[in-house]
């Protein structure tokens, strides 16, 4: 322990191996206690220095150059017959053993600190500083001389004695600061490329402007494109003017105004509605209960229903009497699960010759899914009866509205208030989607909705369907939809040939009767994929 005299810096941190000058009058002194101090707080621990020449400032000041030498641990202080503040110094120097785990360390902190100066940019000087430093305590003490650094955080690593635990403080520091240089860096990374991406996009616009000029292909040519599409669309006269409306705002505006691409893809939603295009309907009421009978087993209230619908279109086609646009078909199958209520619908549409389209309504909450979303709107679209009648391409085609019991309501409306149009035939000759703004005619479409129970179902949408009920199959029933459906179907999935296995009506009955407890057939065929599966 040694008597130094005290030097304090304020707001300031002086490291071991760094040189400083400072104002100050030393005297005669070789050696002294360099401590921080933020207002009249001093740190515990400060930089044991050797005096390395004096110099007169102009006016006659006197200034001091500092070399740290190493850590010294402030204890019991008093004034000198000078006046001079003194302190009695214990010697804190680097001089313990380096082990693996510190050298671990100092591999790290290197490479941290490699990638901060490249971020910054750096010219190699500061590099080659690094790699002349081969103490560990000193490596970890130039993260002090760091300016992004707090005061805090450098009297912290200042009066941190042990070399390991100040590597580990200096290298945290230094990996904060990493990151937040490499966060900038991609914050202006994505501002820049934002500024590119639209320098680019506007060159490449030119360009095509060029090109389409020279091509004849500019928007007016765009335009004509689009007049065509909607002649041969054949739009009722009510959605070919708005259409027509709409692409006059499109000429006037031009392809490089905002809204035009809104305005484009309104037209394509207008154009991909298949207008006037009917599938042609095979009013055999004969082939459709042939069909119906192929496909299913039991089900004669619904075989039926889709026989007497058939039969009076095609009595009213041979009598000459016009379609009547109110008096359009939907049929509601209310049954158990497995009772074939889906697959039925697709059967309808082969009896009838007709395109099918599914829709399922299980979790349905808005309103906007069925009506579609209006235009003012960012990313609006048709609702799913409009997409439907695109993907079916035609205006006739069997619409499958399944799980319609489990629609939901909330904040965003009722589904089901908007099914109470699309399902009541005195309506939906005159449907209107949000987004499209036009009528549609869905008066031709066949609609099929499927529930497990009717009580879920709001009342005023239950009172439009003509209910079918499905009380699920007879055990003789459940037999021959197993021989006839499900045991082909299973036997062909598991690889195996019509010669190889065989089920008598008595083992199907014994299944039936012995492994199954449900109104439909999904457990039966789940048991006979079973017995295959261990067959093959």
């Amino acid at each position: 322990m040694e008597s130094l005299l005290l030097v304090p810096v304020d707001d300031s941190v002086v490291f071991p191996n760094m040189t400083v000058t400072l104002a100050v009058d030393v005297a005669d002194e070789e050696r002294v206690l360099i401590v921080p101090r933020a207002g009249e707080d001093f740190a515990s621990v400060g930089t044991v220095a050797e005096v390395a020449d004096h110099v007169r400032l102009p006016g006659g000041g006197h200034a001091v150059a500092l070399a740290g030498l190493h850590r010294g641990v402030a204890g019991a202080a008093h004034t000198d017959a000078s006046g001079n503040l003194r302190v009695e110094v214990t010697p804190h120097p680097d001089d313990e053993p380096v082990d693996g785990k510190t050298r671990d360390l100092e591999r790290e902190y290197r490479a941290v600190v490699e990638e901060i100066l490249e971020l910054r940019g750096d010219d190699g000087r500061v590099s080659a500083f690094l790699r002349s430093i081969s103490e560990p305590g000193a490596l970890a003490d130039t993260g002090g001389y760091s300016p992004d650094l707090s005061y805090e955080q450098k009297v912290e690593l200042l009066e941190t004695l042990d070399v390991t635990e100040r590597l580990e403080k200096s290298l945290a520091m230094q990996r904060e600061r990493l990151a937040e240089m490499q966060v900038r860096q991609r914050i202006r990374e994505d501002v820049q490329s934002g500024a590119d991406k639209q320098q680019r996009e506007y060159f490449l616009r030119k360009q095509m402007d060029s090109i389409r000029k020279e091509l004849d292909e500019d928007d007016a040519s765009l335009a004509e494109e689009y007049r065509t599409k909607i002649e041969e669309a054949g739009m009722p006269d009510e959605v070919r003017e708005q259409a027509e409306k709409e692409l006059g705002r499109f000429e006037r505006m031009g392809e490089q105004s905002g809204e035009s691409s809104m305005i484009r893809t309104y037209l394509d939603w207008l154009i991909a509605v298949p207008w006037s295009k009917r599938s042609d309907e095979r009013l055999d009421p004969v082939h459709a209960r042939e069909v119906l009978d192929a496909d299913h087993a039991g089900l004669d209230d619904v075989k039926d229903r889709i026989t007497e619908y058939i039969a009076v279109r095609r009595l009213r086609q041979e009598r000459g009497i016009d379609e009547d646009r109110r008096s359009g078909a939907i049929l509601t199958l209310i049954g158990p699960p497995g009772t074939g209520k889906t697959s039925i619908g697709e059967s309808i549409a082969r009896a009838t010759g007709r395109e099918f389209v599914r829709m399922s309504l299980g979790g349905v909450r808005d309103e906007a899914e069925i009506r579609g979303h209006r235009r003012t709107y960012i990313g609006a679209l048709p609702g799913r009866l409009i997409r439907a009648l695109r993907d079916a391409e035609t205006m006739n085609p069997v619409i499958m509205l399944d799980e319609v019991d489990k629609v939901g309501a909330d904040w965003r409306g009722d589904p089901s208030a908007a099914l109470l149009e699309v399902l009541d035939p005195a309506q939906n000759h005159s449907f209107r989607d949000h987004y499209l703004d036009v009528e549609v005619d869905l008066s031709q479409v066949l609609f099929i909705a499927t529930a497990n129970v009717a009580e879920t179902i709001p009342a005023p949408l239950l009172d439009r369907m003509e209910v079918v009920r499905f009380d699920g199959y007879t055990v003789e029933e459940k037999v021959a939809i197993g021989r006839d459906y499900l045991w082909p179907r299973q036997r062909e999935r598991n690889g195996l040939r019509e010669d190889e296995v065989s089920a008598e009506d008595g083992v199907l009955r014994t299944v039936v009767a012995e492994y199954t407890r449900e109104a439909g057939v999904r457990q039966l065929e789940r048991e006979l994929g079973t017995v295959l599966r261990k067959t093959a």
